[in-house]
């Protein structure tokens, strides 16, 4: 009897779940390494953001590049053009690609290139592993500093020595997992507002990442083990807005930095200029910077960075039917031109 149990509880699990074997991250890093040159630029770009996030330098962060990669092409494009900005532009800005491979859903669709590349609704993720990979190796080696929001916390094994920055959102901030995650990353990680606008949740996330842990997870080897971590001191807020409208206005600036002296963290912030901050227009984004630009130039000099979503062309598209060059599948951004055009007043 106990037999015929343990066979029917088997075959309800695989009616209702599937497995597909993927490399380990140890293997597929092996594959598409990191070489000795570029893990310094990596580490010195990491330092140069704590540098910015902690006052001991004056630049302007500004962590740009579209909502979603999904096109290699487009995205190695829009790299080339941005790290040559970035060169004309270092001695007043540090400039961070916004190279993001994971899309957060609020109920279904397409999850970003890491789990459907060839965004058929196929789900190959053993080839979205090694594509993203690829395309952060080969953005990163224009001397980009890379950025990204890490949705499922095993991708950062598999991603995480090629980032710079990271940033945890704000459907995430409350979840114990991605705090623990932060709490063994060696980059700065800013934890997005909630999406009602309120801040304490994620003043509570910066506490929590900030400690050591140990919880459970996967190590180098794809095994499930124990991790324990030392928690991360370069956790920070990233303002993004809420349902009750934009949080990027001064009066709201300074009782957020308030807010986080009194609780005895890092005051110094990063302002999304997208999302509820745009009200979700794309071509309200430079309104919101020229704004924050303002505020600095009157001495808030607790606004470190700010974030913009921003591709080749304006706009967005569905993903129905032949797809336009350079232009968003998901969120939709200021094109290029515009995008030079507000970054070159910073």
């Amino acid at each position: 009897m106990q037999q015929l149990q343990s066979t029917a509880s088997q075959q309800q699990t695989e009616a209702t779940r599937r497995s597909q074997p993927l490399p380990s991250p140890v293997t597929l890093r092996d594959r598409l390494p990191v070489d000795a040159a570029l893990a310094g630029q990596i580490a010195s770009h990491r330092q140069t953001i704590r540098n910015i996030l902690n006052g001991e330098d004056s630049r302007l962060l500004i962590i740009t590049g579209p909502c979603s990669l999904h096109d290699p092409k487009s995205a190695l494009e829009y790299g080339h053009k941005l790290a040559e900005l970035a060169h004309r532009l270092n001695d007043r800005a540090f400039i961070v690609m916004r190279a993001y491979v994971e899309k957060p859903r609020t109920t279904v669709g397409w999850k970003g290139m890491l789990y459907d590349p060839h965004l058929d609704g196929s789900h190959d993720l053993a080839t979205g592993l090694t594509v993203s990979r690829h395309l952060l190796l080969d953005l990163a080696r224009l001397g980009l500093p890379l950025a990204t929001e890490l949705l499922h916390p095993m991708a950062g094994d598999y991603l995480g020595d090629l980032l710079s920055w990271a940033a945890i959102g704000a459907r995430t901030t409350e979840s114990q997992i991605h705090r623990e995650m932060v709490s063994g990353l060696p980059m700065p990680v800013g934890f997005k507002n909630g999406t009602d606008g309120g801040i304490d949740v994620a003043c509570d996330a910066m506490g929590s990442a900030s400690h050591p842990h140990s919880h459970m997870g996967i190590d180098d080897q794809g095994r499930a083990a124990l991790l324990q971590t030392a928690g991360n001191p370069d956790t920070h807020l990233v303002l993004r807005g809420g349902h009750d409208g934009p949080n990027y206005d001064a009066q709201s600036v300074t009782r957020t930095v308030a807010a986080l002296q009194q609780r005895g963290q890092n005051p110094r912030l990063i302002v999304d200029c997208s999302h509820a901050n745009s009200g979700k227009d794309p071509l309200q984004q430079p309104a919101v910077l020229r704004d924050l630009l303002a505020q600095r130039g009157e001495g808030q000099q607790h606004i470190a960075g700010v974030m913009l979503e921003s591709h080749l062309n304006d706009g967005r598209q569905g993903q129905e039917g032949e797809l336009a060059y350079g232009v968003s599948i998901t969120d939709g951004c200021l094109g290029w031109e515009k995008t030079c055009a507000l970054l070159e007043g910073v």
